[in-house]
C-alpha cells in the first residue's frame, strides 16, 4: 500500500511484508556498492519490449494515459517497464525498493522482482520486500504504472533498489510442476495487446493466466504451460503472454502462503471458478466485474483450435511448467509452432504442438531419427512431457550435449 500525502507525491519504501510507508524530506538515491547489492533503476531506459509507457526527463509515466490493451479493459489505462537484469554481488533473497511518485487518486505503482534461477529460468514476480522463493544471484526488476480514469496518470521519479537475505519462508524445493484442470476460454482479439506488449496475431500461441507472477516479458517463454484436453488426447505448450480471465491478482496454483489474494480458497481453484458456482465475492472477480464464466486461462486461437482442437469453451488440465524443477529448453523455431510427437520419430503420431518461445522442462532424452533444425543435425530427442518427444535441434538449452539422462 503507498500512503499518498495531501499534495499527491509522496517517497515511498517497500518493506519486508511488502507494506509502503511515507518518508519525509528529499527521495533517497541509493549508490552502488561494491557488491551490487544497491542501486537505483534507470528509468529513461524504455524500449519496445516495454509497455505503454515512456521515460522523458528521467521520469516514468504512462505514454497514453487512455489506452486500452484491448476491449476487455474497459476504462483507464496501465503500463509497464522491465528492467535489464541485474547482477549481485552476493546471493541473496529479497529486494526492497525505495521510490519516489506522484500519484493522483485513482493511480497506483506496483514495483515487482524475480530472480534468475537457471540460463532461461526465474522465480515468480513477487512484490518488493518479500522473500523470493529461491537465492539468487542476478534480478530483474518490474515497474507497473495504473490508473482507473482516463487521461489520469501517475509518475515515477526514482526507484533505489537494495538486496539482502532474510529468513527463508517460501523456499523453493524441488518437485514435480503443479497441474489444474481449470475451464479454458478462447482469448481471440486479434490486433489487440497482450499484457507484455505482444500485437495479437490471428491464429496466435499464447495463453493468459489471471496473474502477474506468471507473465514473460515479450519475445520469452520464461514462465510457460502445457495446456491439455482433459482425455490427454492434444497438448500445447505455450508461453504466458496476458493477464487474465476476470482477474490480475489470482495465482491460484500457489499455495495460500504465498498466493496474493482469496487466501480461503483451495489452491488450484481459480476465484472466478468461486464466483461463478458458489457465487464468492458476491459473483464477482477481484476487479468487480459480474463473472460470466468459470475461467482460470484464457486461450489463444491457435492454441485453442489448433493446438488442442476445441471447438468450446471447456475444461482442460494445464500444467504450470516454471513450478517445478530440473533441465530446461526453450522452443526456437522460424516462428510456427513445431509437432510434439509421440515418439522420437518424423512419423510418430502427432501429439500436440510446442510454440516459438516456449520453455520446456526436459525429463530424458532418447536417439531416434535423424532431424535438421535451428540448432543443426542430429538424433537427439527430448521427452518434456508423457509420451510427449521433440527432436533437441529445436530447442535452446546453453549446451550441445544432451542436458537431461537417457530415458
Amino acid at each position: 500500500m503507498i500512503r499518498i500525502k495531501k499534495a499527491g507525491r509522496v517517497t515511498a519504501a517497500v518493506l519486508a511484508a511488502g507494506a509502503v510507508t511515507a518518508l519525509a524530506g528529499a527521495p533517497a538515491q541509493a549508490a552502488t556498492a561494491p557488491d551490487g547489492t544497491q542501486w537505483t533503476a534507470d528509468l529513461s531506459s524504455v524500449d519496445s519490449d516495454d509497455v505503454n509507457v515512456t521515460g522523458a526527463g528521467g521520469t516514468l509515466t504512462l505514454a497514453d494515459a487512455a489506452w486500452h490493451r484491448t476491449a476487455r479493459v474497459f476504462a483507464g489505462s496501465e503500463g509497464s517497464l522491465t528492467t535489464a537484469e541485474h547482477r549481485l554481488g552476493s546471493p541473496v533473497n529479497r529486494v526492497s525498493a525505495e521510490l519516489t511518485a506522484d500519484t493522483p487518486k485513482g493511480t497506483s505503482v506496483d514495483v515487482d522482482v524475480r530472480g534468475r534461477t537457471g540460463v532461461h529460468d526465474w522465480t515468480e514476480w513477487t512484490p518488493a520486500g518479500t522473500t523470493l522463493k529461491s537465492t539468487v544471484s542476478e534480478v530483474q526488476v518490474r515497474i507497473s504504472l495504473h490508473t482507473s480514469t482516463d487521461g489520469v496518470r501517475p509518475s515515477v521519479r526514482s526507484v533505489a533498489l537494495s538486496a539482502d537475505s532474510a529468513p527463508q519462508v517460501n523456499a523453493l524445493t524441488a518437485g514435480t510442476e503443479l497441474t489444474y484442470k481449470v475451464y479454458g476460454t478462447r482469448e481471440g482479439l486479434p490486433g489487440g495487446t497482450t499484457a507484455n506488449g505482444h500485437v495479437i496475431t490471428s491464429r496466435d500461441h499464447f495463453v493468459a493466466l489471471p496473474s502477474g507472477k506468471g507473465l514473460a516479458p515479450k519475445g520469452t517463454g520464461n514462465y510457460s504451460v502445457r495446456v491439455c484436453r482433459t482425455d490427454g488426447s492434444k497438448c500445447e505448450y505455450a508461453p504466458v503472454w496476458d493477464v487474465g480471465p476476470w482477474n490480475e491478482q489470482d495465482d491460484y496454483w500457489n499455495p495460500a502462503s504465498v498466493r496474493t489474494k482469496f487466501k480461503d480458497l483451495p489452491q488450484g481453484q481459480p476465484e472466478a471458478y468461486a464466483a461463478y458456482y458458489n457465487g464468492y465475492n458476491g459473483g464477482k472477480s477481484g476487479l468487480g466485474y459480474k463473472v460470466q464464466n468459470p475461467a482460470g486461462i484464457d486461450l489463444a486461437d491457435g492454441v485453442f483450435w489448433d493446438g488442442l482442437g476445441m471447438s468450446d469453451n471447456g475444461n482442460v488440465n494445464v500444467t504450470y511448467l516454471w513450478t517445478g524443477s530440473g533441465p530446461t529448453g526453450v522452443v526456437s523455431t522460424a516462428g510456427d509452432p513445431m509437432n510434439v510427437r509421440a515418439s522420437a520419430s518424423t512419423t510418430a503420431a502427432i501429439k500436440g504442438l510446442a510454440a516459438n518461445y516456449a520453455k520446456v522442462n526436459i525429463e530424458c532424452y532418447v536417439e531416434g531419427d535423424t532431424v535438421t533444425g535451428k540448432f543443426g543435425t542430429g538424433n537427439i530427442w527430448d521427452r518434456i512431457g508423457p509420451g510427449h518427444y521433440v527432436s533437441d535441434t529445436y530447442l535452446q538449452t546453453g549446451s550441445d550435449q544432451p542436458v537431461a539422462p537417457h530415458c
